[in-house]
């Protein structure tokens, strides 16, 4: 019993030195093959690869670019009520209450409405949703 069980541990130390006799080739497409997809990344993290300096470098968006990346799902449908682009009569109203007020529902959202603070861009700065409200209001004049 004891000379199977030793013979058992030598047959099994024999074979995992095989396993691990692999070639650099071999391992490196074994990592890559494993890798991870991607990676998750928090705004001022350092460790992302230089993203967020990137971003920083790029500087701020325009308007239109805030507004086709965030705001177009529901200005151009009139999703939960969302005055449209282009709407002139729609904008109306809500111009009337001053830019202020205009730039706060951008920025904070609007209570009862489907309007998000920032419209769910997070990644937003105040000054770019602000682009992106007179951006909307250039274009429903």
């Amino acid at each position: 019993m004891i000379r199977s069980a030793i013979a058992i541990l030598a047959a099994l130390a024999a074979c995992s030195a095989f396993a691990v006799d692999i070639t650099d080739a071999q391992r490196a497409a074994i990592e890559e093959r494993i890798k991870p997809v991607g990676e998750v990344c928090l705004q001022g993290d350092s460790s992302c690869g230089g993203a967020s300096a990137a971003s920083a470098a790029a500087g701020p968006r325009s308007g239109e670019e805030v507004y086709n990346a965030a705001c177009l799902a529901c200005h151009t449908t009139g999703a939960a009520g969302a005055p449209m682009l282009g709407d002139a009569a729609a904008w109306g109203d809500r111009l009337a209450k001053g830019m202020d007020v205009l730039y706060d529902s951008g920025i904070n959202g609007l209570a009862g409405t489907g309007m998000i603070a920032k419209g769910g861009c997070m990644d937003c700065s105040d000054e770019e949703v602000e682009a992106a409200v007179d951006y909307m209001i250039d274009n429903s004049k």
